[in-house]
């Protein structure tokens, strides 16, 4: 008998540029810490050792950490080209900044990988997740980590179909990813790779302006357009302006769970009048990826809508390589028409709340007599299934 899913609390965070709490902000209390890059301004060995003691001393069972741009080095081989620019006056070592990370064993730290996590303390939830992390941005500008369009596919293909957490610096293009110079400064290729993978949670930063919560809702239908989502649920902090913890009650318990394989009711639980923190685009009049975010309030929706029930076929033989014709593309399988690949069996997950966490919300480069403003955490709850079912 399979157990049922466990709430599970994730604290994100992202870009804390060398600020740490309690002095910048505050940590909530949850079971796995998450830091999604940009941990320093310039990656010196003292700006690196000062972040990883204060993640270390964090009370989380597991704490996963991914670098960021500004991390510079952290990605040696960018370090050597152009470390001068950087450090004229103090040349780092990267292999002494690298192997800083070995001397706090409570920190996973991914470059570009996955990796199942078992959360086993007893009075914990012990549920368990595959997660895939990576350092990687599109390349702007003269900072670590950066791949040119032309990388961009193969970069995210390496996300594994079954991952339930994507960690990446990047935001997705049109998700979190509103910059007050670039406009839409996320990237597409990863934004596609999340319609293939679909992921419950996927969690970033690096566009300071972008922070806050988008929740994705993708259309694994359509035949004629590739990629398709048909709706996004913008996220009303509940914690802007006041005290309260800027929280995202994704789990069975809050008022509009999260669609996924995990779930046990659909959307908007059937038309209740519901306190939710959610404004769709379905809902405001707004369709398409260039739908920008509206202002919202803090009003009573109601979701009578629910998002249209996808029927789910026997298990079947899933091919080695999809055609590229068919990539992206809606449908039902075993129709050879549609992405066989990231649909097969696969058809219960529709959503991805994508999290953009930066702690920094003052945008690079820093004016030293302006001082920096700093966001919260945002703290996700999230039913997992408990480890013990999956062994």
């Amino acid at each position: 008998m399979t157990s049922k899913p466990r709430r599970t609390r994730f604290v994100c965070i992202s870009d804390t540029h060398n600020a740490s709490p309690p002095s910048s902000f505050q940590l909530p209390a949850g079971d796995v810490l998450i830091h999604a890059g940009d941990l320093t301004k310039q990656g010196t060995h003292a700006e690196l050792k000062k972040t990883l003691e204060w993640i270390e001393e964090a009370d989380f069972e597991a704490k996963i950490v991914v670098a960021g741009n500004h991390d510079i080095t952290l990605d040696p081989d960018f370090y050597k080209q152009h470390y001068a620019y950087f450090h004229n006056q103090n040349p780092q070592n990267p292999a002494s900044c690298l192997n800083l990370i070995q001397d706090y064993p409570s920190i996973t730290f991914l470059t570009h990988e996955s990796l199942r996590i078992n959360l086993l303390k007893p009075d914990g939830p012990r549920t368990t997740f595959k997660v895939f992390g990576s350092p990687y941005s599109p390349a702007k500008g003269l900072w670590a980590f950066g791949y040119p369009p032309e990388k961009a596919l193969d970069m995210w293909d390496s996300i594994p179909l079954d991952t339930d957490i994507v960690i990446t610096h990047t935001p997705p293009k049109f998700h979190c990813d509103k910059s007050k110079n670039q406009g839409a400064a996320g990237c597409e290729s990863l934004r596609e790779t999340l319609w293939r993978v679909r992921p419950p949670l996927a969690i970033c930063g690096h566009v300071h302006e972008g922070r806050g919560v988008e929740r994705v809702v993708w259309d694994l239908t359509a035949a004629n357009i590739k990629y398709k989502e048909s709706d996004t649920g913008y996220w009303i902090d509940p914690g802007a302006g006041n005290k309260k913890q800027s929280l995202v009650d994704l789990s069975s318990r809050g008022p509009d769970p999260l669609k996924t394989s995990t779930s046990s009711e659909p959307h908007g639980h059937s038309g209740r009048v519901l306190k939710t923190p959610w404004r769709w685009q379905s809902e405001s009049g707004i369709s398409g990826l260039e739908a920008k975010s509206p202002v919202f309030d803090n009003e009573t929706a109601i979701r009578d809508e629910p998002v249209p029930a996808i029927q789910d076929y026997p298990s079947m033989s899933i091919p080695q390589r999809n055609s590229s014709a068919t990539r992206g593309q809606g449908g039902i399988p075993p129709s050879a028409r549609c992405n066989l690949i990231a649909l097969t069996d696969r058809l219960d997950r529709q959503e991805t709340c994508v999290v953009n966490a930066a702690i920094m919300a003052t945008s690079w480069p820093y004016q030293p007599n302006h001082g920096s403003k700093f966001n919260k955490p945002i703290v996700i709850n999230i039913d997992l299934p408990p480890w013990e079912s999956s062994a």
